[in-house]
């Protein structure tokens, strides 16, 4: 059965974990756009951050596969683009030119700056966390890391 590919319907979940009382919020809470579209992912937190990076899943499932690693101004990749504004708290992944391989779920992994405060992860985050999240490996467990769930359906 075919479907019509005319136009990309985007449904936005979102999962918020909270570690060490920070906060995620997710701009817009639904998009809908036509293919060839360009469209803004915004993960906005709380409190200063380390580093952000952006992963995405197929819609079937599997193995994440990071997108970007940022700890500061902006990075390109294709038809992707990540920014970073640390002092206004908040992370952006463009999509130009949108297209229907594009449909996936999208994740934003903020890394928060601890000093002298005990941080760990809560445990529904630790299946994404085993993943290869630094240019040099594994985060260590006790690292917090806050995860943030864009899901794009297609119908």
């Amino acid at each position: 059965m075919k479907r019509p590919w005319d136009a990309l319907l985007g449904f936005l979940w979102v999962h918020v974990y909270l570690v060490t009382g920070m906060k995620v919020e997710q701009s817009p809470s639904a998009l809908s756009l036509q293919e060839g579209a360009s469209s803004i992912l915004k993960c906005n937190y709380s409190s200063a951050v380390r580093s952000v990076q952006w992963f995405r899943q197929n819609p079937r499932g599997g193995s994440l596969t990071r997108l970007f690693y940022i700890a500061s101004g902006m990075k390109q990749s294709g038809r992707l683009n990540c920014t970073l504004n640390a002092k206004e708290l908040f992370s952006t992944l463009h999509v130009a030119a949108s297209q229907l391989e594009d449909s996936a779920t999208y994740l934003c992994a903020v890394e928060a700056q601890c000093s002298l405060v005990i941080c760990s992860l809560p445990p529904n985050c630790r299946w994404a966390c085993s993943t290869s999240t630094s240019p040099g490996g594994h985060l260590p467990p006790q690292q917090p890391v806050q995860f943030y769930n864009f899901s794009f359906l297609l119908q």
